[in-house]
Order: structure tokens, then sequence, then C-alpha cells
């Protein structure tokens, strides 16, 4: 891709590892360390990221290190981690375990050493929390094949660890994600059971993670919270975002989202992008899974067979 200068210094992404961030109404330019500047005074800092994409990775890792610099009471907070798996990660946090150990006994996704071992090791280092922030997988999972009953099922110190109302949400939301599933705009409000299942599970995790950021700020008063999740859970200020703000209205929240600079312009696509965040960055598109449509869905119906395997007896 040749490089092409953009409005107020912008350049596009030329590599995987690379994120070029801006402020959505000027289209300025930012380092990480003018981010982080920024952001010095933020409570809580999210994240966006599209999983495994380098370049939100290495962001960051980044902007951990320049955040540090300028607020070093700093909570690293992960959607990575369950919350259930809390003292597993403590242990490796303590030096008590192995590296190895942990990724086994903490249930770390698949590519935690490419992505996520910079952050958590960052965080060791400098002897900073970091937070299992996301909902249990396997309650996750219940809750969208059988709906929200299924939390009665659950024992008694992973219900008193979820919030108490784990199902709220918003609007805008609930209509976001309709459309992410394709249901048209009429069905927002009546998705068919399974869909609606499904949401309920999307809300736990958003409204866990909401909750243990503040948990972790009041475990850690004056601390800076770095929060790192999958867009769809922040982009727009919608999921984890209004949640914490319907918790902690006084809270300040600055939301950093991901957009794929289009491979086929030299120019960065802001005005359609704007509300995503408080602020940009842009990265490369991932390359396609599959280009033949007979062993994408064999790969998807295999995904679905090995989920089908566990039980939520």
């Amino acid at each position: 891709m040749p490089s092409s200068s953009s409005p107020k210094g912008l350049t596009i992404p030329q590599t995987q590892y690379d994120a070029r961030v801006v402020e959505p109404e000027s289209g300025a330019a930012l380092t990480p360390e003018q981010l982080a500047r920024r952001l010095a005074e933020t409570d809580v800092v999210i994240v966006g990221e599209y999983h495994g994409h380098h370049g939100s990775h290495l962001l960051q890792s980044r902007l951990q290190m320049a955040l540090f610099r300028q607020q070093p009471r700093q909570i690293l907070s992960m959607e990575q981690f369950n919350l259930d798996r809390q003292p597993e990660l403590d242990r490796y946090l303590k030096g008590e375990t192995g590296e190895t150990e942990m990724i086994e006994d903490a249930g770390a996704w698949d590519n935690y050493r490419a992505s996520y071992r910079p952050v958590v090791e960052f965080a060791r280092q400098q002897n900073l929390p970091v937070i299992a922030a996301n909902a249990p997988a396997d309650v996750v999972r219940c809750v969208g094949r059988k709906g929200p009953s299924y939390l009665d099922q659950v024992s008694r110190s992973i219900r008193q660890a979820l919030p108490s109302d784990p199902f709220t949400d918003t609007p805008a939301y609930r209509e976001k994600f309709a459309g992410a599933i394709g249901a048209s705009h009429q069905a927002n409000s009546t998705m068919n059971e399974r869909m609606e299942n499904t949401y309920k599970a999307q809300l736990l995790r958003d409204n866990a993670m909401a909750a243990r950021i503040l948990e972790a700020r009041a475990a850690f008063p004056g601390y800076q919270v770095l929060h790192l999740t999958g867009t769809f859970h922040s982009e727009g200020g919608l999921g984890t975002v209004a949640l914490l703000k319907q918790r902690a209205p006084a809270l300040s929240v600055a939301v950093i989202s991901p957009v794929f600079w289009p491979a086929t312009n030299s120019k960065p696509p802001l005005e359609q992008n704007r509300s995503k965040g408080d602020f940009l960055y842009f990265i490369q598109p991932l390359p396609d899974e599959f280009k033949d449509p007979e062993r994408e869905r064999e790969a998807m119906t295999a995904r679905f067979q090995r989920s089908a395997r566990k039980t939520c007896d």
C-alpha cells in the first residue's frame, strides 16, 4: 500500500502493527504520548479492540506505558479474563505461579502470549492491579442457551460476584445488537427467544465489566483504570460504557475506538466514524478468514458443535 498523507499529518497505516490515533472532530493526529496527556485526568480509559489485531494490541501497550508516566496509580482491567479466575491471575502477579500455569489455571485466551502478555507483564513489573473483568464464560454461554433464569442454577459464590442487576441495558445498545445479528429495525424490541437469550448473555458481559471496573475504583481510590475490551462493548459509548455512566454518572470515561482504513481509500473515513469514540485509531483491515463459502460453513459448524458439547445442566 503506497504512503499517502492526509489532513493534519495523518498517514495510512503501513503494516498490521500500525495504529494512527486521531481526534475525531479535527482529524488531528496524536501520538500515544500526546493521547496520554489528553487523558491524564480521566478516571476510566477504555480501548476497544478487534481481538487479535496487532495494531490494537501494540497501541494498548504503548498507551498503557504513556498513561503510567502521567499517572502511576493505574489499574489494568481486562475483558480477556473472567472474574471467577481472579485468584489464579493474582497468584501469577504475586510470582507464585509461572506463565503457563497461569494461562491454564486462569483460562487465558488462546492468543494471550501474542496479544496480552505485554500489558500484563508491564502491570506485574510495576506491581499494578490487574482485574479479571468478564463474566464467567460458561455462565455466559448457558444464559445464551437457556435464558436469564440460568443464573438461579449457578453457585452462590458466582452469583454474589456478578452484579445484582446483570441484564440492565439501553435502547440504543439493543438496536445496535439487533442490527449486528441481522434483525430488522421493526424486530428490535421483539427478537425471538434464542436471540433474546443471546442478547442477555451479551448484557451479562457488559454489566459484569462495568461492575468490576467500579469495584476496582473503590478498592484503589484515585487510581486510573485502563480497560481493554472488544470494540462492540464500548463503541459509541454503548455497552459497558453506558452502564458505567448509569452506575456512576460523575465518572469521567474516555473511549478509544478502532476503525479500519479502507484499502482502496487514501483518506481516513472520519465523517462516518466520528461518533464511535472520543478518540479513534485507524488500522489496516484484517485479512479475510475464508474465500471458499463451503469451507467457511464447515468451520462455523465445527465451532458450534464444539460449543454444543458443553452442557448447562
